[in-house]
C-alpha cells in the first residue's frame, strides 16, 4: 500500500506498480474506482483495460469525489465509477455487441450518495462548489421515498479530453408517460 495522492496523472499505468489499496487521493484508494457488487455477483471483470481510464478516474477522485469528502466530512465509498463494457451491458440489459458510450466506461463519471445529506442539497452543492465538472445529474430523487432517495451522478472530462459542459441535469418521471427522462436543472422527480 502506497500514498500515490501527489504523484502525476501520467505515472498512473496499467504497466505500473499499482496496488488495490494504494491511496490515489487522500482518503480514496485505487480499489474503490472499479467496485462493483454487481460485477462481483455475476463474476464480471471490472478492471481498467486503457491506461487512459485509470488516469481518468483517478483525475474524477482527487477533483471530484476529495472535494465533496473534505466538504461534508463523511466518510463514503462511490457507488460506481468505472465501468466495463461488460458490466454496462449486464446493467443496462444490452446484447454482448452493444457498445455503451456511458462516461463510466471511460473513467470519468461517479455516482454518489452520501448518508445524511439530502440527494437534492449534495446535487447542488456540487454544482455550485466543484472546481469544474462535465454532468452533475440528480438521479431519480423522490422526496417522498426520504431525502436521500436516489443518487448524483457527476463526471469529469481528464485533462485533454475536450471543454467541460458544466450541465446541470436532473433524472425524473415524467408525469404524463411515466417514463423516466432527462430535464434540464437540479430537481426533484415530479412523478
Amino acid at each position: 500500500m502506497k500514498d500515490r495522492s501527489g504523484d502525476p496523472l501520467e505515472t498512473f499505468t496499467l504497466a505500473g506498480d499499482l496496488a488495490p489499496r494504494d491511496q490515489v487521493s487522500a482518503n480514496f484508494r485505487l480499489y474503490e474506482l472499479t467496485t462493483s457488487e454487481l460485477a462481483d455477483r455475476r463474476g464480471i471483470d471490472n478492471s481498467f483495460s486503457t491506461d487512459a481510464q485509470l488516469q481518468a478516474a483517478v483525475h474524477l477522485a482527487r477533483n471530484v469525489m476529495q472535494p465533496i469528502r473534505d466538504h461534508f466530512g463523511l466518510g463514503y465509498s462511490p457507488n460506481s465509477v468505472f465501468r466495463s463494457q461488460a458490466l454496462e451491458r449486464v446493467l443496462k440489459r444490452r446484447p454482448a455487441s452493444w457498445i455503451s458510450t456511458s462516461q463510466h466506461t471511460q473513467g470519468c463519471a461517479c455516482d454518489i450518495e452520501l448518508p445524511g445529506v439530502p440527494t437534492l442539497e449534495l446535487a447542488r452543492w456540487a454544482a455550485e462548489n466543484l472546481a469544474d465538472f462535465d454532468q452533475v445529474i440528480c438521479e431519480c430523487y423522490d422526496p417522498r421515498k426520504g431525502p436521500n432517495a436516489g443518487w448524483v451522478h457527476i463526471s469529469l472530462r481528464p485533462p485533454g479530453g475536450g471543454e467541460n459542459r458544466r450541465a446541470e441535469l436532473s433524472y425524473i418521471r415524467n408525469p404524463v408517460s411515466g417514463l423516466m427522462v432527462y430535464v434540464t436543472g437540479l430537481r426533484e422527480s415530479v412523478a
